[in-house]
């Protein structure tokens, strides 16, 4: 015999923003919500599909709300985003004054999972502050609620990022983000959205030498990768913005267009001849060795675009082109041990991921590649 469904019933108002995904304003308890909304972690598939936009949750920051919340006084006003499934439904309250134009006053049922049943909601943004509603002693306490109807995991992850775009996410997290979104972004996000996706295809490609050698927000088990992502992107960046980087000719900021391919043969080009010239440096953590460091790949990829200017890349043998010219720097070079002489002595592990340091080395290296082709 068949069970009927169950609900929740909730007063609501509606605003018509847009005709496909209306929005809901409305109010759950703690345990409600959870009942009703998962959190969509970031992780990956098997095939390598990025799955979900959450961060990983902090305890700290869960507990610290929960205390607040078993206090004597609580004022609780942020509210929870939550993106719902289309099965929700919302019934406009009959009469006059239930519609002023803005907003239509109305019931909205959401059905409760059972079974194995996935929850009809997905939360968008206030996960640790519903994690820590879950867990206090106030299981009725009345939330705000703000809810949009998207079955797309696209509309999710770009309301995500726009929400958190001035809090301080992981960069981790928006950087593995951003090459999902399709939508118009703000400029500052718009900017690192090209960077980002390079950054993804590297650590995908097989032939690439950073295969599986950066650090992504999607893997719970972050022992594989030994390069920040955000290092990979900060080095692409550059290159792709400098007029003078090896990348730009690779942009039309005009049109927008952009010769991906070509960025990734460069990239690949370069990076391969840069693990065969350093080979005990490469694929280690940056603790045991600086080129895996922010510091040693921000510099090197300005050295990328001084050597860069001068290979073919579509010629025979251009990585042997590459590796030729790396060579110039060999003697210079103290990844893993001993002192920067070129430095004032700066030991090989002091070396940090900070402005002057990623500028002093950068000089280092591009002065001794000048020099050491005669060159003023």
């Amino acid at each position: 015999m068949a069970t009927s469904k169950m609900y929740i019933s909730r007063r609501a108002l509606r605003l018509q923003q847009d005709d496909a995904h209306p929005l809901y304003v409305f109010s759950l308890t703690g345990e409600e919500l959870l009942a009703i909304a998962d959190v969509s972690r970031i992780s990956r598939s098997d095939a390598g599909k990025l799955i979900g936009y959450q961060r990983p949750e902090v305890k700290r920051h869960i507990q610290d709300i929960v205390t607040y919340l078993n206090g004597n006084t609580v004022l609780f006003p942020n509210s929870i985003i939550l993106a719902l499934s289309s099965d929700v439904d919302f019934t406009q309250s009959r009469g006059p004054n239930v519609d002023d134009g803005l907003a239509a006053a109305g019931t909205l049922k959401i059905p409760l999972p059972s079974g194995k049943d996935s929850k009809p909601a997905w939360i968008v943004d206030g996960q640790q502050r519903a994690i820590a509603l879950s867990k206090c002693n106030r299981k009725g306490f009345p939330i705000p609620i703000n809810a949009f109807v998207a079955d797309e995991v696209e509309l999710q992850r770009d309301q995500f990022l726009r929400v958190n775009n001035t809090r301080p996410l992981p960069r981790g997290l928006i950087t593995e983000l951003l090459p999902e979104i399709t939508t118009i972004l703000p400029s500052k996000l718009a900017t690192k959205k090209l960077p980002s996706a390079v950054c993804d295809l590297l650590n995908r490609k097989p032939d690439s030498p950073f295969h599986r050698q950066i650090i992504r927000a999607s893997k719970s088990d972050m022992t594989e990768g030994v390069i920040t992502d955000t290092a990979i992107v900060q080095m692409v960046e550059e290159s792709l913005t400098s007029t003078s980087g090896c990348l730009f000719p690779y942009r039309d900021f005009t049109t927008s267009e952009t010769d991906f391919d070509g960025i990734i043969t460069v990239l690949i080009t370069f990076w391969s001849a840069v693990k065969n010239v350093f080979p005990d440096a490469w694929g280690k953590p940056p603790s045991k060795s600086r080129l895996m460091h922010g510091a040693g790949i921000r510099s090197v990829g300005r050295l990328m675009d001084h050597v860069m200017a001068g290979i073919n890349i579509k010629r025979p043998k251009a990585r042997e082109a590459v590796e030729k010219e790396l060579r110039r720097i060999v003697p210079v070079c103290r990844w893993t041990s001993g002192n920067w002489e070129g430095l004032n002595g700066l030991a090989w592990n002091d070396l940090q991921n900070v402005p002057k340091h990623i500028r002093s080395l950068s000089n280092l290296l591009i002065r001794t590649y000048v020099q050491s082709k005669g060159t003023v």
